[in-house]
């Protein structure tokens, strides 16, 4: 098939090449130039593991090309995916400007029927709204689809190659066929092809990030009342998620969640419900509680050094004056160099305004720090070399090259050895067996 997707960010990008790798004919198409001369050169501006040799690969056979070019892109495809960002506007909402864009410009260069998918999220209801923006430009017939997108960054190339399921929302039985025709080859293993009204199908991405977002805010604040109570989250996991109905996927305590989804998704759940006059009672708690968990591990470093550590409160009334915080992640999570709505940021911004020197290290996101902090903090390419002269280590970011560092190593680098692990992935016991001070969530 010929197909085009409008917007090269995280979402584009993949859905083209993923869709080009299983031999389909795919334009990228975006407006920044800058970008789209980088992916000419070979350049990938995301980092997501296997995606730039999937675009060398595909670029190579003539499958996949990127261009500025609206009018061809549109021109020369029969499907064209909308894949634009929807950045929450100051009420939470999604912002359809860039989607609403698209879809004027796309009406503007038909010539023919196509096929118009909405890859990006987008509130219940933008369908109508797309087909009007595509209509007010155009005279030519067209059908509109909802397809949402469910990747998890860093494993997004295997979600788009082997989906648990394909969500396909559309009022043309005609197109929900072409649309089954194109997902053929990525559901051999029977997994479902869903097809469903424009609306539900909308719904659905919502849906489903709202209730992932609500596990992990649930089981942050059950571990928060286990620490306060003396029990330990580990086994009280445990004993959740073998029973079938709950299970174990996102249910690991932590320094709450970040990233482009789940925190935009919530918010815009919440401001569509409160506009068909509804409180999203349970939504709004979710969004508390992730911000409170934030806060946590700093909150245990400063209290750490304020009422054990020598020179008690610090100095200039800061309690983390003089002392070296190194941090080991910065990423919103492994595998990815994403920063937005990191709990890192919370985490590092809250133990400066303390009075803490910040010394971190991330295997791939040192770029995005940096245009974040600035030279706020050090930043350190060496995982080590983070640690040398540390008064404490807060582990952040559960990559696999922290999972199983060497401790005695670390404790002759650090000044003092204490270790508050955000992510909970080291042994307690083993940890305390070998001199070190332990903090982790939830446990006792």
């Amino acid at each position: 098939m010929k197909i085009s997707v409008i917007g090269t960010g995280y979402v584009g990008l993949v859905t083209g090449t993923c869709l080009a790798e299983s031999g389909n004919d795919v334009v990228c198409m975006d407006i920044d130039a800058r970008k789209i001369e980088a992916l000419n050169s070979g350049q990938v501006p995301i980092y997501e593991p296997g995606l730039e040799e999937l675009i060398k690969r595909n670029t190579a056979h003539g499958r996949l090309s990127f261009t500025t070019d609206m009018a061809g892109a549109v021109k020369t495809s029969d499907l064209i995916f909308i894949a634009v960002g929807t950045p929450p506007g100051e009420d939470g909402s999604a912002d359809l400007k860039h989607v609403l864009g698209a879809a004027r410009e796309i009406g503007a260069h038909m010539n023919g029927h196509k096929i118009i998918i909405n890859k990006s999220t987008v509130p219940v209801g933008t369908g109508g709204r797309v087909r009007a923006a595509v209509a007010s430009r155009t005279k030519h017939k067209f059908d509109v689809v909802s397809n949402p997108e469910f990747l998890k960054e860093g494993a997004a190339i295997e979600d788009f190659m082997k989906p648990d399921r394909v969500v396909i929302g559309a009022e043309n039985p005609k197109a929900a066929e072409i649309m089954q025709e194109l997902y053929a080859p990525f559901v051999r293993t029977g997994k479902p092809i869903l097809i469903m009204d424009i609306r539900s199908s909308e719904m659905t991405k919502y849906a489903s990030n709202a209730l992932l977002a609500t596990k992990i805010s649930f089981i942050n604040e059950m571990a928060n009342i286990c620490g306060s109570l003396g029990a330990d989250i580990d086994h009280v996991r445990k004993g959740m998620g073998y029973d079938k109905r709950i299970g174990f996927e996102f249910l690991f305590p932590g320094v709450g969640y970040g990233g482009s989804c789940f925190p935009k998704d919530v918010k815009a759940l919440v401001q569509i419900a409160k506009e068909q006059g509804i409180d999203a009672k349970v939504l709004k708690s979710v969004e508390a509680v992730n911000e409170r968990q934030k806060t946590v591990l700093s909150e245990f470093v400063i209290n750490h050094f304020h009422t054990k550590g020598p020179k008690k409160g610090g100095r200039s009334g800061k309690p983390l004056a003089g002392r070296t915080i190194a941090v080991w992640g910065l990423s919103f999570k492994p595998r990815t160099d994403d920063m937005r709505e990191a709990p890192s940021v919370v985490i590092i911004n809250h133990l400066v305004r303390a009075g803490a020197k910040i010394k971190a290290h991330d295997p791939v996101a040192m770029n995005e720090a940096y245009k974040i902090f600035k030279n706020k903090i050090e930043l350190l390419d060496d995982s080590y070399e983070a640690l040398r002269g540390a008064d404490a280590l807060a582990l952040v970011t559960e990559w696999n090259e922290f999972r199983t560092p060497d401790f005695q190593r670390m404790k002759k680098l650090m000044k003092t050895p204490v270790i508050f692990d955000g992510r909970n992935i080291y042994s307690r016991e083993e940890l305390r067996k070998m001199g070190f001070t332990y903090y982790g969530i939830g446990r006792r």
